[in-house]
């Protein structure tokens, strides 16, 4: 039976028997009878990350909406917080690790190319409380003399494409790279798939260890890098070797340069210069999957939609650059 309300809809996907199971196998199940027993503390920590702006009474409140008429307990905000402490971390850590993994069945539009699930790498900050108990872990910013703004945690997710399933996910402080949380991520990755990454992915030893998983990677390139062809194409992309002074063995990767024209929502227009380049050696670059696939050669225009968390865009355009 699922619950009623928000609860009804945590339970659909994460259902009582998993929860306790969870709790058991980590050992968190409480000890005595509690108003707040580790199965609810779990659905209410669940539901935290679901009502991020609101507070823990707020939440506790949505949580409960749909049991009205029952003898409820409404909890102060200091038992929640010492019944999260009571339960920890490894229980949500487990449920996580459970439910974590790709959805999309086989050939589902949006999440797979000529066989390859398709899946995408990236991060982002968050503010985390400016209190003692976090910033000897997230420090803050540091000027020339002040210290300045929220701490900061780096969060580095690897999600599939079409579906946003989480994969794997990997934070820490900001001092430390996305590249470093990434690389905590690459288990996750098979044979089977095709990793999308933007500018920051593009180190050589990265797509060393992508490759070692037996994935594919498409990646695009900063504008530092500046690849030497050994070989050109007849579609107008061409072979390269990257590693140069940092892998003991070169990698032979494929390069697609274009010239992409933006077309912004407001009208604003603007043209880049982009570069890719990706371990699929014998697929032509007109049929490089997601986002990235409207850098085409060959001249051929595309009208795609993109979206992020900001703006949207429409109209893009491409061309082979020159």
């Amino acid at each position: 039976m699922y619950a009623p309300g928000h609860l009804g809809e945590l339970t659909q996907t994460v259902d009582f028997a998993l929860v306790d199971a969870v709790i058991e196998e980590t050992g968190s199940r409480e000890k005595r009878l509690r108003l707040l027993p580790s199965r609810v503390v779990v659905y209410f920590v669940l539901a935290l990350a679901l009502f991020e702006d609101c507070s823990c009474p707020g939440v506790w409140g949505k949580l409960t909406a749909g049991l009205e008429g029952l003898p409820l307990v409404r909890p102060a905000v200091s038992s929640l917080s010492r019944a999260r402490r009571r339960i920890g971390a490894a229980p949500l850590r487990r449920l996580f690790e459970i439910l974590a993994g790709p959805v999309a069945h086989l050939g589902q539009a949006g999440s797979f190319y000529r066989g390859l699930r398709t899946v995408a790498v990236d991060g982002t900050l968050l503010h985390v409380p400016d209190e003692k108990a976090l910033t000897w872990r997230y420090p803050k910013r540091v000027g020339e003399s002040l210290e300045f703004g929220y701490p900061l945690l780096r969060l580095v997710v690897l999600v599939e494409c079409g579906t946003r399933a989480v994969l794997a996910a990997a934070f820490g402080p900001e001092s430390d790279g996305e590249l470093t949380y990434a690389g905590r991520l690459l288990s996750a990755l098979d044979r089977t798939m095709l990793l999308l990454a933007d500018a920051g992915f593009d180190a050589a030893e990265f797509a060393r260890d992508v490759h070692a998983t037996g994935a594919q990677l498409l990646v695009r390139s900063s504008a530092r890098r500046i690849p030497t062809p050994f070989r050109h194409l007849d579609d107008g992309s061409y072979l390269a070797r990257i590693g140069y002074g940092v892998l003991p063995v070169l990698l032979t990767v494929r390069v697609i340069e274009a010239s992409i024209t933006v077309t912004l929502i407001d009208g604003t227009v603007r043209t880049e210069q982009w570069r890719l380049f990706t371990s699929l050696l014998d697929r032509p670059p007109t049929q490089l999957p997601g986002s990235l696939s409207s850098t085409t050669s060959g001249g051929s225009r595309r009208r795609r939609t993109f979206r992020s968390r900001r703006r949207c865009w429409t109209a893009v355009s491409c061309a082979p650059a020159a």
